[in-house]
């Protein structure tokens, strides 16, 4: 247990579940709560953690609240909406946004929360729910040193990196752009996939030829071998990729950028979305430019 804190987690997704755990195995009392009634089981029967649903209950319970849902949407109506967590808020306690949201969004939560008196601590984080299952995500964190310091122990349980990336609201847009690099790169390797597939090439000299040049990334070595073995496991799900390029491209147009390699990216994730391929993993965007070409991009037996 790390100096007594209760913690109270919202949120038991890829992500969210596998912090769970983290907490739970450093005998740090976890109350949960999620919209699906399997997941809030699971936590308890299998992490040890607490149910706790209802959300008034929780925010008197723990001194640290946690969260990790999936869009701004989804967090506005939990913390401001009625009923929400800012009601329940005291002076002494700490929220922590895990969620990749948007810059709005997260100031926003933190003019709320200060005002409540609380704290409000930014942290998105990379990497996907295997490194969370695994207890070594990356955090990047907005804020306080000093509240960062405060959290530190409870971060260790479950990141391997944590990074403070300066005052509230910068950890969210380094995230955004680190994510829209991400899925930019996976969308344009998709493409350059299926016109290779198209066009008859081999595709283990595909991929070994990018993978040993300039075209090698941290998406394709993640991801690359595992899509043309036509496994589109949603270790980042491709709705999830939208959402977030969806933001960046909002972002960017707010501060007065262009934006057309992001609307591009952004429509292509949402055209793949469109054609039933959102539940599916992020790489799923090459199914959009395989009904293009009418073959399918994968290694031969």
């Amino acid at each position: 247990m790390i100096d007594n804190v209760k913690v109270g987690f919202v949120g038991l997704g890829g992500m969210g579940r596998g912090l769970v755990k983290h907490l739970c195995l450093n005998n740090t009392p976890v109350y949960v709560a999620d919209s699906r009634a399997s997941a809030v089981i699971d936590a308890v029967d299998n992490l040890g953690a607490i149910a706790c649903p209802d959300l008034k209950e929780m925010a008197i319970k723990v001194d640290v609240l946690m969260y990790c849902v999936s869009t701004a949407e989804d967090i506005e109506g939990l913390i401001l909406g009625e009923g929400g967590i800012l009601e329940y808020l005291s002076e002494d306690k700490i929220v922590v946004d895990h969620t990749t949201t948007n810059p709005n969004t997260v100031a926003k939560l933190n003019r709320a929360i200060t005002k409540a008196g609380a704290k409000y601590a930014e942290a998105p984080m990379t990497r996907t729910p295997v490194h969370a299952d695994k207890g070594c995500v990356n955090i990047l964190f907005g804020g306080d040193a000093e509240l960062l310091e405060t959290l530190r122990p409870l971060f260790s349980c479950y990141a391997e990196n944590i990074f403070h990336i300066g005052e509230t609201g910068h950890a969210i847009k380094l995230k955004l752009i680190h994510n829209f690099i991400a899925f930019a790169n996976v969308a344009s390797w998709c493409e350059g996939f299926a016109l290779a597939a198209k066009e008859g090439l081999d595709m283990n000299k595909v991929i070994e030829i990018i993978s040993a040049a300039g075209g090698k990334s941290g998406m394709m070595d993640l991801y690359g071998e595992s899509t043309l073995n036509r496994d589109f496991t949603p270790l980042m799900s491709l709705s999830n990729a939208q959402k977030d390029v969806k933001y960046y491209t909002e972002w960017l147009e707010e501060a007065g950028l262009p934006g057309f390699m992001a609307e591009s990216v952004h429509q292509t994730y949402a055209m793949a979305s469109i054609m039933g391929h959102g539940d599916e993993g992020c790489t799923a965007v090459i199914k959009y430019y395989e009904t293009l070409t009418g073959v399918e991009a994968k290694f031969s037996k």
